[in-house]
């Protein structure tokens, strides 16, 4: 399977599976999202997830692709370090804001500069067309946050610092997935950097997790958070080894707009499953970020 992935890059196929991939990406990481921002804490929600993708991970990692060799090791540990620092944020934000408000930004700066990190790194150019797009998508994301901020009625007051938090872990969006564009490329078997990433990324959470669940006055029941871990755990694996594939297929700066379209459904899940007004005026700005996308992937 990863001859064919290798094999298929940079043609018309690999540009196809890319797309599939990205979109797929987009959906589960809204549903990552939505599931470490439940009813539990988000600290211990990332570590549940964690520790069920260290578990789900070691047998594949261990037994079937192959192990990581020479330099390929540093590779991992950047991995490591760049995924900590962007979870350590992700669960600050989570802590002070609200889904709907945090999620956007961080998604929103996020592809802004993977298209920068991808032309430094890559030498990856868009058009004037995908430029637009990108304006776009980035009107429609950016919009939905300004408008679920003006209608926000509960917990204004650390809004400030999550936006902040948001911003940040929106910079290192950029970084791991650039980064992890670099990696999945110069390792020749693109799943031996998937498996052995969802093994050595998910070992720091359970630990901040299971720290922070002792210490706890009133910690929750372990077995429905377990269970929201293996479920997230799953829809990790699926969203961001699909988002890294794409990356390895087809044009990196691209497959970060397209995945940033999970915006869009984190609106409709939050419509649907967390019983948010949605209204006129965000799907007009939802429209925008689909809208967006699809410029972008047309006009290249």
């Amino acid at each position: 399977m990863g001859d064919w992935i290798v094999s298929v890059a940079g043609t018309p196929t690999g540009e196809t599976l890319a797309l599939i991939l990205a979109l797929s990406a987009a959906f589960l990481h809204a549903v990552f999202g939505a599931i470490q921002k439940g009813r539990h804490d988000p600290w211990l929600a990332r570590g549940a997830i964690d520790a069920a993708a260290v578990v789900l991970s070691l047998p594949v990692a261990l037994l079937i692709v192959p192990w990581p060799q020479g330099s390929e090791w540093l590779l991992m540990v950047g991995a490591m370090v760049i995924h900590f620092i962007y979870k350590l944020g992700m669960a600050l934000a989570y802590e002070r804001g609200a889904f709907t408000v945090v999620y956007p930004v961080v998604r929103g700066t996020g592809p802004l500069f993977t298209v920068f990190g991808a032309w430094l790194i890559f030498g990856e150019t868009f058009n004037a067309t995908q430029w637009l797009g990108v304006a776009v998508l980035l009107t429609g994301i950016f919009g939905l946050a300004l408008y679920n901020y003006l209608f926000l009625n509960q917990g204004r007051e650390s809004l400030g610092p999550a936006l902040a938090f948001a911003v940040l872990t929106g910079g290192f969006v950029a970084l791991y997935t650039t980064y992890d564009a670099y990696a999945i490329r110069a390792i020749p078997n693109p799943f031996t950097f998937i498996a052995w990433f969802f093994l050595l990324c998910s070992l720091d959470f359970p630990l901040i997790a299971w720290w922070r669940w002792r210490r706890m006055q009133d910690p929750p029941d372990l077995g429905p958070l377990m269970r929201r871990g293996v479920a997230g755990a799953f829809v990790a694996f699926g969203s961001f080894g699909s988002v890294m594939l794409a990356t390895r297929l087809d044009k990196v700066g691209e497959a970060a707009i397209l995945r940033e379209t999970s915006t869009v459904f984190a609106a409709a899940i939050g419509w649907i499953f967390l019983k948010e007004t949605v209204g006129p005026r965000r799907l007009v700005l939802m429209a925008l970020i689909a809208a967006g996308a699809v410029i972008v992937e047309a006009g290249g």
